[in-house]
């Protein structure tokens, strides 16, 4: 069964819709076995998609980051869905805007749709091989405001551009690499709105240095190799998801926005060893 981009698109607004429904009401935050926090609106939003995935790709398993924490987590073979309800909890629950809800589908191991959108701020980023879409809904209903237009990857800067991580992107790992690129001014956000940066054009690479779960990252990568981007991990092989059972850790990342781009991040990574 084929899954559509636009049927994936309603979920991820539906699932928003929920966190900004509990973020008006208020809530309480709870702290999980590996000293992450989860939210109501995590848990609400993440049962959201997985009903609504069941509906339309009966049988196609979900690997959610709740459903994991709570020791439920399916076997994934050739194709499985691979969901973060809420990215960026802890900036969530500060009341800060920057979240998301991230949802891809994985084939053969490769991030293939995905679906980011950030319901604080109404962008929406989504992608599927052959077509990288971008747009922004209404804040307070999260309907589409406009028909989403389609996203590129930017060419070879004059200078390269950087965007990474509040938190873990300014440690002195990143600050090292951007310096081996003669890197203009790093930019600094919160969620897989950083993959999309680089989908966009806004930014060129997104290094990150530290563990980051596979539901962190399935969903933007496929909106940027939609639009014609990658990433590597840092021994410069191609990021891959569900290839270890129980293991959805992935140890560091180079989001890139073209090969030039990759090629200059994996010559800063050899000045840095």
């Amino acid at each position: 069964m084929s899954v559509k981009l636009e049927d994936l698109i309603d979920l991820a607004l539906a699932a928003g819709r929920e966190i900004m429904k509990v973020r008006a009401a208020g809530f309480d935050t709870q702290t999980k076995l590996d000293g992450s926090i989860v939210t109501i609106a995590d848990q609400r939003a993440e049962a959201i998609i997985e009903a609504g995935l069941a509906r339309l790709a009966p049988g196609v398993p979900m690997i959610g980051e709740e459903a994991v924490a709570d020791g439920r987590i399916p076997e994934c073979g050739a194709r499985f869905f691979c969901v973060d309800p809420l990215d960026g909890t802890r900036g969530f629950a500060k009341g800060g805007d920057e979240f998301t809800v991230n949802i891809a589908l994985i084939e053969n191991n490769e991030a293939i749709v995905g679906v980011v959108y950030a319901p604080a701020t109404g962008e929406l980023y989504a992608g599927e091989p052959g077509r990288a879409l971008a747009g922004r809904c209404a804040i307070d209903t999260a309907h589409i405001a406009a028909p989403l237009t389609p996203i590129a990857t930017s060419a070879t800067p004059a200078q390269w551009r950087l965007v990474a991580s509040e938190t873990s992107g300014r440690d002195g790992e990143t600050a090292n690499f951007a310096t081996a690129l003669h890197a203009g001014a790093m930019v600094h956000a919160s969620s897989s709105i950083k993959f999309c940066r680089v989908a966009e054009g806004k930014a060129d690479l997104y290094p990150r240095f530290g563990p980051v779960s596979e539901w962190d990252a399935a969903a933007g990568h496929a909106v940027l190799r939609a639009a014609g981007g990658g990433i590597m991990r840092l021994d410069g092989a191609p990021l891959r998801y569900g290839l270890t059972k129980d293991d959805f850790l992935i140890r560091g990342f180079i989001a890139y926005a073209s090969a030039d781009a990759k090629a200059a991040a994996s010559r800063a990574m050899k000045l840095q060893a």
